[in-house]
């Protein structure tokens, strides 16, 4: 990485970094949509999001930020986004957003 009048200019192992990372995000992503179903909790996501993230050797990145309680984001029908995930049940019909961002040596995906 280097930086030219204040911009950075990625190397190709920095962008393979990113990859990564966003890789990681991806793939829970995708055991996600065949996960949530009625029932289960917003709090049961992001503990298997917590789960798989940190059993990857990676770092949550909502968790702690700026106060941020939880590892992943859950947005139920009128919660725009960056909704904590809590005890609220997941009814059929309910539209869920669920932001997963990971940190992976460094490099935020």
């Amino acid at each position: 990485m280097t930086s030219v009048k204040g911009i950075t200019i990625h190397s190709k192992e920095d962008y393979e970094g990113m990859r990564k990372a966003g890789r990681l995000s991806a793939e829970i992503l995708d055991e996600l949509t065949d996960m949530i179903e009625p029932g289960m909790t917003t709090l049961a996501i992001d503990e298997y999001v917590h789960k798989r993230i940190t059993e990857a050797g990676a770092v949550p990145a909502p968790l702690g930020y700026r106060g941020f309680p939880k590892s992943c984001c859950t947005s139920v029908n009128h919660v725009v986004c960056h909704g904590i995930p809590d005890d609220k049940v997941l009814k059929d019909g309910d539209v869920v957003n669920v932001d997963v961002t990971s940190i992976v040596d460094g490099w935020h995906g």
